[in-house]
């Protein structure tokens, strides 16, 4: 991720800490799960999803309704939602009737004409997965691949082997935004180990080990009836804070996905400039998958109304050969 400098107020954050860097801020023990699953793994957490855990996912549908989690791509009347520092991606017709209509193409002798376009934006421009290697402190990545893997390409634990495995399992939504009465997340606004627990409570659901973690702020729906100025004035995305129990948490439940409707699947800024440390704690220490930028608004309502928090959820992003992370349009099957 890349993006300018905040900060927020030290006595208003549960990670505040003199640590300068995310190494300091972990420290020597924090949760891992490097070599549980061998040397040459790539796919981390995702390895808990076996064959038991997606019967367990297909025994949760009831009504058979399908929900599409990925936000819209290219939209000409709506900029794409993307972190800040990144393009929004822009489609590019190369080919319609057109070109022709103006004598640009060659008339075919059978009369067939069609229409072709490209695309050009980032890998993680859009709904998307990381790949495990996609952010780090020191020098390794996941499962303690060296950093210099990274270079040019990423070589080890890219979003490939997770494209190639697909991921399938019980999803579980936690709606904070409605548990809170909100519509959507102030900035800033932060989720801790308690609050998911006391939110996955009033919403009488319980949270079970393996399950594929969701967990609504608002924040991607609110971006579509937000001035695009507005939305990214005084950037700090609400989301999950770190501490070491929310990552211990994450350990002992064995969670093998984590998915938000925000652009990083976490608060943004902590104090003294430290950034997204459940990125290197929860991704790179426990090889938890990330799903960001999903819209779950519509699924979030279906949820509220027959008061049902858990589905089948199916994903495979793009298999991008070396790709720090790959389009993705989650489906979740109610």
């Amino acid at each position: 991720m890349t993006s300018t400098k905040k900060e927020l107020m030290a006595d208003n954050n549960p990670a505040a800490s003199p640590a300068a860097t995310i190494e300091q801020l972990l420290g020597p023990d924090s949760p891992s799960n490097w070599g549980k699953w061998g040397p040459d793994d790539e796919v981390g957490s995702l390895n808990y999803l076996g064959p038991a855990e997606i019967l367990r996912a297909v025994s949760a549908v009831r009504s058979g309704e399908v929900f599409t989690l990925q936000v819209p791509i290219g939209d000409p009347d709506r900029s794409d939602p993307v972190w800040p520092g990144r393009t929004p991606a822009v489609r590019t017709q190369v080919m319609d009737e057109g070109f022709f209509a103006r004598g640009e193409e060659p008339e075919p002798s059978d009369g067939h004409h069609w229409a072709d376009d490209k695309i050009e934006m980032f890998t993680q421009g859009s709904t998307q997965y990381d790949a495990l290697a996609h952010y780090w402190y020191g020098d390794q990545v996941w499962n303690g691949y060296p950093a210099d893997t990274t270079i040019g390409a990423l070589a080890r634990a890219s979003v490939l082997p997770i494209g190639e495995r697909g991921v399938v399992g019980r999803g579980v939504l936690i709606d904070i935004a409605r548990a809170r009465g909100k519509d959507v997340l102030d900035s800033g606004e932060q989720i801790s180990l308690d609050d998911l627990l006391a939110a996955a409570d009033q919403q009488g659901t319980t949270i079970e080990p393996r399950d594929i973690l969701i967990i609504r702020t608002g924040w991607i729906g609110s971006y579509y009836r937000t001035a695009r100025e507005d939305f990214y004035r005084d950037w700090n995305e609400p989301g999950l804070a770190y501490t070491p129990e929310l990552v211990k948490w994450f350990q002992t439940m064995e969670i093998p996905n984590l998915v938000t409707d925000t652009i990083a699947n976490e608060l943004s800024f902590y104090p003294g400039g430290l950034q997204l440390p459940l990125h290197c704690a929860l991704m790179r220490n426990l090889g938890v998958a990330f799903t960001e930028l999903c819209q779950l608004d519509d699924l979030a309502t279906a949820c509220a109304d027959d008061q049902r928090w858990t589905f089948l959820y199916a994903a495979a992003p793009l298999k991008i050969v070396g790709g720090s992370g790959a389009p993705v349009n989650p489906l979740v099957i109610r």
